[in-house]
């Protein structure tokens, strides 16, 4: 299912349609990529720098859009500095850490500018996390300061006595909408900053590119999340490429609704838009109902995204003026292909700008040049090698070494570490080797291993295909889970589902199952029509087994649908009190999971 079945003859990127949209945009904008090769390089230009400069470049120019206010480019600014100024009275030094528990809102860019400005990381939170997770999160980059938002006030505040903090960190709570005043024993932000100076600090000049600005913490869908370490260098990258790419110019307006703690809203949306002195309009957060509104409302022409905010968005009913909108350009990824021309069409976006990036990657992808139904270019080394399913690791040949793809073939990308592509990876060293492999494709080379199964387009351009953990292998066949959901979720009667490998007594491998929202009752859901769809457009192999109704599906905090507890609890119906139906061998139908049926699986009594 993985090799071919994706592929049309259309995602091959023609050679001279290449050559020739490549040579236009070096045309256009080759000096000034090559002037952010000298900033990298040069390793003195910091965030906070180039926030600087556009305080003087776009003085008057609007910097943010949130509710009701705006912020030109040099209030923006001074606000900052207050911050800063505020921070180092305080004894904030550069290499310190202060951990940021905020939702959307302006105050958390200035925050982590200023803070940026001393020389010291802040903390992005997961303010979605709970519990041991949130708890693990605040103890694994613990902060000389802890920063609290007022809307996050009650979470923090469920933890706080299980954190063990020291008399040396202070803890500041920065108010919003005034229903909840300063606690004891917090200090309050809004009052202390008003009267610091609004000049820039002279610690700006001490921060170099290289840097960490922030921490950011991966999501946690297979475990604890991690934090990793967000460069300035990131910051700058983003600032110039991007705004090239997406030609942002003042006129411009880009909505970021998607939290402030994730690299794809910070980087790519942030940064870039300062990068052509347009404005940033801020939403709380993401709100499928309200996202047109919102667009219409800031005359957003441009919108970051990851791939479930463009299916919720493709969910919603039609409606007329679906394409009578200011967008003409998005940013984002995870854009799935089977959706991309239908989203592009329905919602008149006339320019994708697809990414792909691990927040602790080496290395990425853009789509520069515009194609459709690809994670785009790259110009850094990377090598799409053949790998091995059922052994759940890359192929070495008789030599020892791992081989490339042919064109049009998937397989796991990986990003060589050398020159000036550094892996700076994880607080915890542990995490970091894990993900590096040695001697790929000679003695001594070491590449950053992403986890992905990419398919090879050619002329340097990928398809992403899936993530590995979202593979499985039944019956000798690769399984993508992915390209089952998306049949699944073709069904009008599904809201949204996420498929998985179960293991079944008695067999290889695992069965697929499949966990589904659906949009009607479990007694009105029709489950031969579905069955016929599944007939029709998976092999055999590719059919799932299981069937789990659910009232909803957990998601991390930028959607992702959480599969480890699912996977877990497999079919076991002495954990599950959800509805669930299985197809047994030789039936053509979904017969209803029940106690008997269970304990026969259990017993093999069934071939499967």
């Amino acid at each position: 299912m993985l090799e071919k079945s994706e592929l049309k003859d259309q995602d091959l990127i023609p050679k001279d349609e290449f050559i020739k949209r490549n040579t236009e945009f070096f045309k256009k904008f080759g000096i000034e990529l090559l002037t952010l090769t000298k900033v990298v390089s040069e390793n003195k230009t910091s965030w906070g720098t180039v926030v600087e400069i556009n305080a003087e470049k776009y003085a008057g120019n609007i910097a943010i859009k949130f509710e009701n206010t705006t912020l030109t480019y040099e209030e923006f600014n001074e606000w900052v500095n207050r911050y800063a100024h505020y921070f180092i009275s305080m004894g904030l030094k550069k290499g310190d850490v202060t951990e940021l528990v905020m939702t959307n809102r302006p105050e958390y860019l200035i925050i982590l500018t200023a803070i940026g400005k001393i020389g010291a990381v802040t903390s992005l939170i997961n303010i979605d996390l709970r519990e041991s997770s949130l708890v693990h999160s605040l103890k694994l980059t613990p902060g000389k300061f802890i920063i609290v938002g007022e809307n996050c006030f009650n979470i923090f505040n469920d933890i706080k006595s299980e954190l063990n903090l020291s008399q040396d960190q202070k803890l500041f709570f920065l108010p919003d909408q005034g229903l909840i005043s300063p606690p004891k024993g917090f200090i309050d932000l809004s009052i202390e900053v008003k009267n610091f100076p609004v000049d820039n600090p002279a610690t700006t000049i001490n921060v170099k590119t290289s840097d960490p600005i922030t921490y950011i913490f991966t999501s946690g869908t297979t475990g604890l999340p991690k934090a990793t370490i967000f460069a300035h260098a990131t910051m700058i990258t983003c600032y110039y490429l991007f705004s090239k790419i997406l030609d942002y110019t003042p006129e411009d307006t880009m909505y970021v609704s998607l939290p402030l703690f994730h690299s794809n809203s910070l980087g790519p949306g942030c940064a870039s838009t300062f990068g052509g002195g347009s404005a940033l309009a801020i939403g709380r957060k993401f709100s499928v109902s309200n996202f047109w509104d919102e667009i219409r409302k800031y005359n957003a022409t441009a919108f970051n995204y990851i791939g479930e905010v463009c299916r919720y968005l493709m969910n919603q009913p039609p409606k007329p003026d679906d394409s009578d909108n200011p967008v003409e350009k998005v940013l984002g990824l995870g854009l799935r292909n089977e959706i991309w021309m239908d989203f592009k069409k329905r919602f008149n976006i006339p320019k994708i700008v697809e990414y792909y990036s691990a927040t602790e990657a080496v290395g990425s992808f853009v789509n520069y040049l515009n194609f459709d139904r690809t994670v785009g270019c790259t110009i850094g080394s990377y090598a799409i090698v053949k790998y091995d399913h059922e052994e759940e690791k890359p192929i070495r040949n008789d030599k020892g070494f791992m081989e490339r793809v042919n064109l049009g073939d998937s397989g796991l990308l990986l990003f060589e570490i050398a020159g000036t592509a550094v892996f700076r990876g994880y607080t915890d060293r542990k995490a970091t080797e894990s993900k590096i492999f040695h001697n790929v494709l000679k003695n001594g080379d070491n590449w950053f291993n992403t986890g992905d199964l990419m398919r090879d387009i050619g002329n340097n351009h990928a398809q992403f295909v899936d993530r590995l953990g979202d593979t499985f292998r039944w019956k000798s066949h690769n399984i993508s889970t992915t390209e089952v959901e998306n049949i699944v979720n073709k069904f009008d009667q599904v809201l949204i589902s996420t498929v998985f490998g179960v293991e079944i007594p008695g067999t290889e491998g695992r069965a697929g199952m499949a966990a589904i929202v659906p949009k009607t009752s479990v007694e009105d859901f029709n489950l031969k029509e579905l069955t016929d769809l599944l007939i029709k457009n998976l092999p055999p192999y590719g059919f799932p087994i299981f069937l789990r109704f659910k009232p909803e599906l957990k998601t991390t905090a930028t959607f992702k649908l959480k599969k480890v507890k699912l996977k877990k609890e497999g079919f076991n119906i002495e954990k599950i009190d959800d509805q669930m139906y299985v197809i047994l061998p030789n039936e053509s139908e979904f017969s209803p999971l029940t106690q008997e049926i269970y304990e026969n699986i259990q017993n093999r009594s069934y071939k499967f």
